[in-house]
């Protein structure tokens, strides 16, 4: 038994937690952008932590079941109608089999997850259902959704209906999002100019913003002026080869920083003034274009005492949504 898409949305894809351990030879993690909302979709249905979702990117699909199951959404405010019903987000409600799942248009944030009970059963490729874009491969097919798919589901186990994520454990959407970066290990080479202007600066994201990496236009990060080393371009901005940790922050030509996300490439010629903290890498995902963001910059100590904050939380929501 399957899913039916009527309409692909924008950019559907499938993902998972993730495709770990091939970094190295140039294949990203991919995985669901927003982890904390993918984690409560499959949580609130019964799934497996891991179980395969639907990453809905903008604007969602139409999906017809042929079989009934239960289903959550979360993540960004679009929110879902089963049979032009308007359902909640947050909360695993059931389908029957000939519904139709749609969506409304996106008020806050940028992707939505839909988790269906038993998961989107498609292959398992290195490790991982995740659909990697640029490598083709994994998800449904190698790429994005499209009108006529369908989407096997896998046994459904114990699925939960009206389950609720608590009002306190939903992500939150500020107008001003603010995002705390480690520098390095390239931010010597800006100038004390620039780096002033990269923590002083509100930044506006630009459309470019997709799962490789988000570009940002608001000021002029200027580099010192050196005697470029052997094999690095002539650019201030660029270095020797170097490998790039997913998060990290490049600025071309000290315009538009761009954080790296999780389709990213693993290396190459530009310098990383800094790394976004993993704690903060979910609100990345779920900003919108022409949104405004700040960057604080942390040290070590308060960057793990985030993760740990960010691990309580998630063991909050295991707790909220233990059968």
């Amino acid at each position: 038994m399957a899913i039916k898409v009527i309409k692909p949305g924008l950019a559907t894809s499938i993902q998972d937690r993730g495709r770990w351990g091939y970094y190295h030879v140039g294949i990203p993690p991919s995985g669901a952008m927003d982890q904390y909302s993918f984690l409560a979709a499959n949580l609130l249905v019964g799934n497996d932590e891991n179980a395969a979702v639907l990453e809905c990117t903008y604007l969602g699909p139409e999906l017809e079941f042929q079989q009934n199951a239960v289903v959550a959404v979360t993540g960004a405010e679009m929110s879902p109608r089963l049979n032009g019903q308007e359902m909640p987000l947050w909360t695993s409600f059931e389908v029957r089999a000939g519904d139709r799942l749609s969506f409304d248009f996106l008020k806050r944030g940028a992707r939505t997850y839909v988790a269906v009970s038993g998961g989107i059963d498609v292959p398992i490729i290195l490790g991982s259902r995740s659909l990697y874009g640029l490598g083709a491969f994994g998800g449904f097919e190698g790429r994005n959704l499209q009108e006529g798919d369908l989407l096997p589901i896998g046994a459904n186990g114990s699925a939960f209906v009206e389950r609720s994520v608590p009002q306190d454990l939903r992500i939150a959407f500020p107008e001003l999002i603010e995002i705390r970066v480690m520098m390095g290990l390239y931010d010597y080479l800006l100038t004390e100019e620039g780096l002033k202007n990269f923590f002083e600066t509100t930044w506006t994201l630009t459309p470019v913003a997709d799962r490789i990496g988000f570009r940002y236009k608001g000021s002029e990060l200027r580099f010192i002026k050196r005697k470029q080393p052997f094999g690095a371009g002539s650019d201030p901005s660029n270095i020797v080869d170097a490998a790039y940790p997913i998060g990290s922050i490049q600025v071309p030509g000290g315009l538009e920083p761009i954080i790296l996300h999780r389709d990213a490439v693993s290396g190459g010629g530009y310098a990383m003034i800094g790394t976004v903290i993993s704690a903060d890498m979910d609100a990345v995902a779920q900003t919108q274009p022409n949104s405004k963001t700040r960057f604080i910059a942390v040290d070590l100590d308060q960057a793990l005492a985030a993760r740990q904050e960010r691990n309580q939380r998630i063991a909050r929501l295991r707790e909220a949504l233990a059968a």
